[in-house]
């Protein structure tokens, strides 16, 4: 028996609901809902002693249900006056006031100001298919008849999905007539229906108030279980954070129903209803094909400023982090900066219900395993500075300890690009003749895998008494590791941005001398001066990050890799010094027109790929001897760094690895 609607616009049309009911007999049936998993909202804005109307009852029991706990004045209307003569031969004597009239609710024939409460559960929704002229039409009459009908601090109760064009017009009648307007989550509803096994789709509970007049909008909401209004500013506010629950909804039931598919990964972010404006916790869902052998499902919290590392912050190492783990689907939550978090015990229980919203149709366990990085803790960082920058904004400095191997480390943030490290030094503790212990940078250790390359390279290319130069100083590491793996070369740092020296020098223990340099310049001007007068070295490295997102390349900018620009570099490293590109391509459709370039301007270009990131080395010269007698340098200086780095690099692999383009 099909009781659906062929169009929605049926919705709205006396004559499906008399049908509709014919057809369904005496069953009760139940918009979004029946009382028990109501009644928890519904006593909240609804007393005894109210008047109250339920509009488009239907067969629903809600009348019946408010009469027996106490709400003895109920009046039932409907359009349909087969489930009018349906309920009204249901009423016994022992519901006298309990009444049940056939009635249009756009056009009542009550009195003004007759109920101090009116109930909507889903008649709203029936009314309004969509937003065409003439359904806006017939809502303004409706809500007219309401603001008649009700008397001062009358509640409009309205259990609804509150679809987009609803949630508007609501928004757009209530609160510009001096109505107090709020919304609340129907949680108990929503459980039900899974507890039925049906899909849920998240319903809300819409409690206007009438008044004569308000000073101001008063616009609350409570879409979290248990937690306090929130007052809003503005109605887009409102819709703000119903689109983003109903989202959230729709991610959790797709997830329940089915795969993530060909996206591999789904991200959400979730808000402290208290603080709305900030992220709390950033959730990855990230899937593989199921194995048979593999764990269903869990969920891992990275522990507190580890969320930058490879493994949690890019997709490919969230997919190799589900491979190491052994499941078919895995829950990454990134805990962020400025929120307070007590404890993982607890942060575990705030995530629960989340955690298990996100779980694969098939488990059907509601206490979901957390796994933990290292030993179980939520890690710890701290804020050493913060500060802006000219060219790249707000910046933060802050140390973090990993307490699974007992390391400490400190970065450089730019907080429009927070799961970044722009730059990242190992901390050592030494103790000072005082006897005290300090904590300084280690600046013999590279934390950066990139920079291991670039260094290998940079021994290549120098002698006793050379001249190396880094465009792009950052915090300094890797000048300051070139330094002490290389004390007879001259080192100078490029740096555009004068407070990255401070940085530096401040935070990341890069000291000048008559052999360390720093010089605040556009790294391009720079070049194109020691083409200009003639002068050469015998390296330049170029680490120097984008800030165009124009383009799928994070490094570097695009002038940097400008044929004339090249040209410049060509002339100033000669026929064998080097010039070493730390490239960093988010699309890798452009890696061929960058190699065609490099290779119009140097002999030689040799590129390697670093396995765990989106790094690429290319090393260019103009070297024009053989490529074996190339590679042999290269694999020299590799058995060079590892003595000197005690660094754990596999020369033989890095070799094979370099993939030469001449």
């Amino acid at each position: 028996m099909n009781l659906l609607p062929k169009s929605k616009d049926e919705f709205s049309q006396k004559e499906y609901w008399d049908d509709f009911f014919k057809k369904r007999g005496s069953k009760a049936f139940e918009w979004y809902g029946e009382y028990p998993e109501l009644c928890g909202n519904l006593h909240k804005y609804l007393k005894k002693q109210d008047e109250i109307l339920i509009v488009g009852c239907g067969n629903s029991t809600l009348g019946k249900d408010l009469y027996d706990v106490g709400c003895s004045n109920i009046t039932n209307i409907d359009i349909s006056h087969v489930v009018i003569k349906q309920m009204q031969s249901q009423i016994d004597k022992n519901r006298p006031n309990l009444k049940y009239l056939q009635m249009d609710a756009l056009n009542t024939t009550f009195s003004n100001e007759q109920f101090s409460a009116v109930v909507d559960k889903g008649t709203l929704d029936a009314l309004m298919p969509d937003n065409s002229k003439e359904t806006l039409e017939k809502i303004d009459k409706y809500f007219a008849e309401l603001q008649r009908i009700l008397r001062p601090s009358g509640r409009y109760v309205c259990i609804s999905l509150l679809q987009e064009h609803i949630l508007s017009k609501l928004l757009d009648y209530f609160p510009q007539n001096n109505w107090m307007f709020r919304v609340v989550r129907c949680f108990e509803s929503e459980a039900k229906s899974i507890e039925n096994g049906e899909n849920p789709m998240p319903v809300f509970m819409v409690i206007c108030t009438k008044f004569k007049s308000l000073p101001m909008k008063v616009l609350e909401v409570n879409l979290f279980a248990q937690d306090k209004m929130q007052r809003c500013q503005t109605t887009e506010e409102v819709t703000q954070h119903i689109s983003t629950t109903q989202r959230a909804s729709f991610v959790c039931n797709a997830l329940k129903k089915s795969t993530i598919g060909a996206q591999d990964e789904i991200e959400m972010e979730v808000f402290d209803p208290k603080n709305p404006n900030t992220p709390r916790y950033s959730i990855y869902v990230v899937e593989i094909d199921s194995e048979v052998k593999n764990a269903a499902y869990a969920a891992l919290i990275v522990p507190e400023g580890r969320e930058a590392e490879w493994l949690f912050s890019t997709k490919a190492g969230r997919k190799n982090l589900i491979e190491i783990t052994k499941l078919n689907r895995l829950t990454i939550v990134i805990m962020h900066r400025g929120q307070k978090y007590e404890s993982l015990e607890l942060v575990e229980k705030e995530l629960e219900e989340i955690v298990c919203n996100l779980a694969p149709a098939n488990l059907t366990a509601r206490k979901i395993p957390f796994l933990t990085v290292g030993s179980a803790e939520l890690g710890k960082r701290t804020i050493k500075h913060e500060g802006t920058s000219p060219f790249s904004g707000n910046y933060i400095i802050e140390d973090v300890e990993h307490n699974d191997d007992n390391l400490k480390y400190r970065r450089l943030y730019y907080l429009s690009s927070q799961l970044v490290i722009q730059s990242e030094a190992k901390l050592k503790t030494i103790r000072q003749r005082s006897g005290t212990k300090k904590e300084v940078v280690d600046l013999t250790v590279l934390t950066c895998q990139h920079h291991v390359y670039m260094s290998i390279a940079a021994h290549a290319a120098v002698n006793k008494n050379s001249k190396v130069v880094v465009l792009g100083l950052g915090g300094g590491g890797l000048c300051s590791f070139l330094h002490n793996f290389l004390p007879q070369t001259d080192i100078v740092g490029v740096e555009i941005d004068p407070e990255m020296l401070k940085i530096a020098t401040k935070w990341f223990g890069f000291q000048p001398n008559s052999k360390l340099q720093a010089k605040i310049q556009d790294g391009l001007e720079f070049i194109r001066q020691l083409d200009s007068d003639g002068l050469t070295v015998d390296a330049i490295l170029c680490d120097v990050d984008s800030k165009s997102t124009e383009i799928g390349m994070s490094c570097p900018p695009k002038e940097f890799l400008a044929s004339d620009f090249l040209g410049s570099i060509s002339k100033v490293i000669g026929k064998r010094g080097l010039f070493v590109a730390n490239i960093v391509l988010r699309d890798q459709t452009l890696r061929p027109g960058i190699l065609a370039t490099l290779q119009d301007v140097f002999k030689m270009v040799v590129a390697y790929k670093l396995s765990k990131d989106l790094n690429e080395i290319f090393v260019c010269t103009n070297f024009d001897g053989k490529k074996e007698e190339f590679l042999d340098k290269l694999g020299a200086s590799a058995e060079a760094f590892k003595r000197f780095s005690k660094d754990e690099i596999d020369v033989v692999e890095y070799l094979r690895d370099l993939k030469i383009n001449s």
